[in-house]
């Protein structure tokens, strides 16, 4: 198997195209951590700004954009055709929904969008799963206009899964989250470095869900433990809202 690093882009999109056609067409969960992270940051209306999300999948959180926040253009972008194929269908299953959602097919590495395009930027648990996650930051900082803001998510692997992630590479064993063909090891530090090294400026962190790894079983969240605030750095889900300078 090729590493994540080495994957052309082509095998990739082919790889994620498989991959999500084993989901049924439905709504999706906009209720996971990582969009309810998301929401946090959005307590008022997007009417006069233009919004990407990048990385949508099914369009989740792109149509609880378009119903609560009402941007005034709306972009749903994803590296993956069969996830945009179910983007739209549950568009046309829902067209009294009045929803105006412009679904594109994007390489978050190479946007196809002009410089300055857009006020907000968001990315939920993408860069993660991109052969070079630097680069789709700089093609972020590019879209985004002076002054635009990225709400990014990411997986925080320094705690206990990070701790055995590590031992299943010792073992030889895979990680894979839900099967995903890439996988890189992200933690809040590395993110960090990466969007200072793309130019932003980072603002509020946050970051929820701490967990007990079991071999053979699903792991086991601690819930108590994201209400302790000194916590977050250890957490799973990660938050940060960064600033291109104006």
């Amino acid at each position: 198997m090729m590493s994540d690093k080495t994957k052309t882009t082509e095998e990739s999109r082919a790889a994620y195209d498989e991959w999500y056609e084993q989901f049924p067409d439905d709504d999706g969960d906009p209720s996971t951590p990582w969009y309810r992270l998301v929401m946090a940051q959005l307590a008022g209306d997007l009417r006069e700004q233009s919004v990407l999300e990048i990385g949508c999948g099914s369009g989740a959180l792109s149509r609880w954009l378009a119903r609560q926040r009402r941007p005034l253009r709306l972009v749903g972008a994803d590296f993956s055709e069969s996830a945009l194929r179910k983007a739209r269908r549950l568009d046309e299953a829902r067209k009294d929904d009045g929803i105006q959602i412009s679904w594109k097919h994007e390489d978050i590495q190479s946007l196809s969008f002009a410089d300055g395009a857009f006020d907000l930027a968001i990315s939920c648990e993408t860069l993660e799963h991109v052969p070079e996650p630097r680069k789709g930051l700089q093609e972020l900082f590019r879209v985004l206009r002076p002054g635009g803001k990225l709400i990014l998510t990411t997986p925080n692997y320094v705690g206990p899964l990070g701790l055995y992630r590590g031992y299943l590479r010792l073992v030889g064993r895979r990680w894979t989250e839900g099967g995903q063909p890439i996988n890189h090891f992200t933690m809040i530090s590395r993110t960090l470095f990466w969007l200072r090294s793309a130019g932003f400026r980072v603002g509020a962190i946050d970051a929820v869900g701490h967990y007990l790894p079991f071999p053979g079983r699903p792991a086991i969240e601690v819930s108590s433990l994201s209400r302790v605030k000194s916590l977050r750095w250890f957490a799973l889900h990660s938050m940060i809202m960064a600033e291109k300078p104006a």
